[in-house]
């Protein structure tokens, strides 16, 4: 396994919609392991493909705390089937958009159908947090970031602060020896 690196918005490719996988092969096995290795060092929840550069529909989850063994769930081609009517809020964050929250509301239950890591066809019911996940990271395949579900006012600010400190990063460290007197 490896870290990869996490893509950070704005990157045009975290805009762009991932195709299917098809079938689970060795490599998409490789994938959905590098991209867990790389989800709980940054330490997140949740994580696309498309967050490290694959426009492969691929995606990984593990919602267990920190003192829970882990409970990875690895889904290629994952496609909800069912969405509850009722809505539930939850304050979401993303790995491509390090430290921005907003509250985004999404259906409260969902039925995802998807291959897993064996290339098994599975259906999972889910509500709560792990139903807000799944959706958020669909979403990532789909080239929708959450803020594309908060106002455009308030999706606006965070993206310029993520342009103007991806900005900063890119400048040369300011050095005392750089200047002659």
């Amino acid at each position: 396994m490896s870290k990869l690196p996490i893509i950070t918005a704005p990157d045009p490719r975290l805009k762009k919609r991932a195709a299917p996988v098809g079938t689970v092969d060795a490599e998409v096995r490789q994938l959905m392991d590098d991209m867990l290795e790389t989800m709980y060092a940054a330490p997140g929840i949740g994580l696309a493909a498309n967050q490290v550069g694959v426009l492969q529909r691929v995606i990984v989850l593990d919602l267990s705390r920190d003192d829970e063994p882990p409970r990875p769930l690895r889904m290629a081609d994952p496609e909800l089937v069912w969405v509850a009517e009722e809505d539930a809020g939850y304050e979401e964050g993303c790995l491509s958009l390090p430290e921005h929250y907003a509250e985004v509301v999404r259906p409260a239950a969902i039925l995802v159908r998807y291959l897993d890591e064996t290339g098994a066809q599975r259906e999972l019911e889910a509500d709560g947090l792990l139903a807000t996940c799944i959706q958020h990271e669909i979403d990532h395949l789909d080239g929708v970031l959450f803020v594309d579900h908060i106002s455009a006012l308030k999706r606006n600010m965070i993206l310029r602060k993520l342009l103007k400190s991806k900005k900063a990063a890119e400048l040369p460290a300011y050095s005392e020896t750089s200047f002659a007197a």
